[in-house]
């Protein structure tokens, strides 16, 4: 009979320690998806961010256009002649 007693006595301290284990890895498991999520959320930020950035810069120089941007060199003087020249 106190056999069995002090088997049940291990076995509970073994059950609790198990718990105290499990519950420090859940902890530590909580910190590490918690600061996964938080760097995964910065870098969806960061993205969406460059993304609306490039588009407003577009639609900024597209409205900003002059009627002579449609003929860039249309007025230059091309020098066909090829080599050096004196």
């Amino acid at each position: 009979m106190m056999q069995a007693m002090k088997l049940f006595q291990s076995l509970r301290k073994l059950e609790e320690e198990l718990e105290e284990a499990a519950s420090m890895g859940s902890h530590e498991t909580r910190k590490v998806l918690r600061n996964i999520g938080w760097v995964s959320a910065g870098i969806t930020v960061l993205a969406l961010s460059v993304v609306v950035g490039r588009e407003l810069r577009q639609r900024y120089k597209f409205s900003h256009r002059t009627p002579y941007d449609a003929f860039a060199h249309a007025g230059d003087q091309v020098n066909d002649e090829c080599g050096v020249g004196v």
